[in-house]
């Protein structure tokens, strides 16, 4: 208000000053000082009056307004300054949690990687302790073998024999330890250990570490046959003396393990280790034990893979006992599996057509074994020899095999009826050839079931010939699906007194070769 006056009336002065006419003391001269017109000072005098009024009304106005935005901004910057405080302690509690919870991975990780590192300095000195073990064995070995031994000292042996067996030991279920102790150049020694005749408990135990050696590690049974243990080992066995039971029980086990490597199979066959396996595996003098015959029985199997190996083993008399020993159920899979790997050569199958009742025996098999396997593997046998040969076939024919092959087709599995159908097959051709020669036509002539009129026959002849053809395979197939069904019954513990469905019946009576599935 002050200040709208002194800028509207601030030039309106009343100015009293002595007059130059009055009298001394009591006259003055009133003057209005002013630096514009009448109307200007007018208009000032009404814009000073209007000023006054309403300057006063917004000032209590602007003041009321400052008021309120002052409690408005007071109350938004408490707001804002409780939210500021809210997020901000929120703030640190987030952050202390999350701090707290990152901390406790950060500790958990370095337990681990701690853990670990323990872990790996644990095992690193597990691996150096049993590495320096593994050396320490092998230089008293080595030590033990390359000392002089005399008569009245048995230090020596002692320790060879505490050596082995430490080998023995440590090579029984450690793979690694295999390894290691080969590299070290524990072979040689355990090998120039077998023929040493003084300490028999010595030699036991060599073998048995070069059997445990040869576990799994087909490196180890090439250097151990290289180290030249098979004809140390044959050496030992051959003596003038009677060798040891648990010897040739452990050289046995020796040529178990080390035919498996084909590289060793030669070796092996031709050194004249299947004569002391087939004698091992006969047992005529009862002195060797069921595993070392199941031992002795695989290893000539695994010789016998390799064909060359054939003609040692037909210098013996295997197969003749391979035969007679065939209805024993524990051998038998292993028996057939020999035989199946000595028939793939002209030598084997001509060994086996010429053993007495081989056929029988063979078909025989079909009739009693219910084991796929022995089922597979016999009629492999049979379908080369009927294959091969036309007499096999006749002593097959011989042995009744029609009706056994034929139970084969309809019961046996995937495979062995297949080698079924193939067999009948031949027998197939056998029977169309008889039937030729009966009709008085050239019995060279390899004929099929059915006759063709491109043969040299007139049609009546021809048509004579199917006829008989057929009545025979009729007769055949007829008299089969019978003791087939029988068989069938007999197995299934049906009772005595079960009868076949007439369906079957006619099935059986109208039947022909064609409805058989070959």
């Amino acid at each position: 208000m002050a200040k709208c006056h002194r800028n509207n009336i601030g030039s309106l002065i009343l100015d009293r000053a002595p007059s130059s006419s009055s009298s001394s003391t009591s006259s003055y001269h009133f003057r209005l000082w002013t630096s514009f017109s009448g109307s200007s000072f007018r208009r000032k005098i009404v814009n000073a009056v209007s000023c006054g009024g309403s300057s006063r009304y917004r000032q209590e106005l602007r003041e009321e307004d400052d008021e309120r935005s002052y409690v408005t901004v007071t109350e938004k910057s408490a707001v804002a300054s409780k939210d500021a405080k809210a997020n901000t302690i929120g703030a640190a509690l987030n952050g202390d949690v999350v701090f707290e919870e990152k901390a406790k991975k950060s500790e958990k990780l370095c337990d681990l990687l701690n853990l670990a590192e323990v872990e790996a300095d644990v095992e690193t000195k597990k691996k150096e302790e049993a590495l320096e073990v593994l050396k320490r064995v092998v230089r008293e070995l080595q030590s033990a073998v390359a000392a002089r031994v005399d008569e009245d000292d048995g230090g020596v042996c002692k320790k060879k024999l505490a050596a082995a067996s430490e080998v023995r030991l440590l090579a029984k279920e450690d793979q690694e330890a295999r390894v290691t102790l080969a590299m070290l150049g524990a072979i040689p020694p355990l090998v120039s250990m077998i023929d040493d005749s003084r300490i028999v408990d010595a030699q036991i135990a060599s073998l048995y570490a070069l059997l445990n050696l040869g576990i799994g590690n087909d490196e180890n049974k090439a250097a151990i046959v290289k180290a030249g243990a098979v004809h140390k080992m044959l050496k030992l066995i051959e003596s003038p003396n009677t060798p040891d039971q648990e010897i040739a029980e452990a050289v046995v086990a020796n040529f178990l393990g080390l035919s498996a490597l084909d590289s060793n199979k030669p070796i092996i066959g031709s050194s004249g280790a299947i004569i002391f396996l087939v004698k091992t595996l006969q047992n005529l003098d009862a002195t060797s034990s069921s595993q070392a015959r199941e031992d002795a029985l695989r290893a000539l199997y695994n010789l016998s893979i390799y064909q060359p190996n054939v003609s040692f083993i037909l210098e013996t008399d295997l197969i003749t006992y391979l035969l007679n020993t065939l209805g024993d159920m524990e051998v038998s899979e292993r028996i057939l599996a020999i035989l199946s790997n000595l028939v793939a050569v002209p030598e084997g199958r001509k060994a086996i057509s010429s053993v007495c009742d081989a056929f029988p025996v063979l078909v025989d098999v079909l009739n009693w074994t219910d084991s796929p396997e022995c089922q597979e593997k016999a009629t492999y046998i049979l379908m080369l020899m009927a294959h091969k040969g036309y007499g096999d076939r006749q002593a097959m024919i011989e042995a009744g095999i029609e009706s056994s092959l034929l139970e084969l087709t309809l019961l046996g599995s995937a495979l062995a009826q297949k080698r079924a159908s193939r067999i009948l097959e031949c027998l197939r051709v056998d029977k169309g050839k008889q039937v030729l020669d009966s009709t008085g036509s050239c019995g060279a002539l390899s004929a099929p079931i059915y006759g063709t009129r491109g043969n040299g026959l007139d049609h009546e002849e021809s048509d004579l010939m199917m006829s008989e053809e057929r009545k025979a395979v009729k007769q055949l197939v007829q008299q089969s699906l019978q003791s087939n069904m029988k068989r069938i019954v007999k197995r299934a513990n049906l009772p005595q007194d079960f009868v076949p469905s007439e369906h079957f019946k006619s099935l059986s009576v109208s039947s022909t070769s064609k409805s058989l599935p070959f």
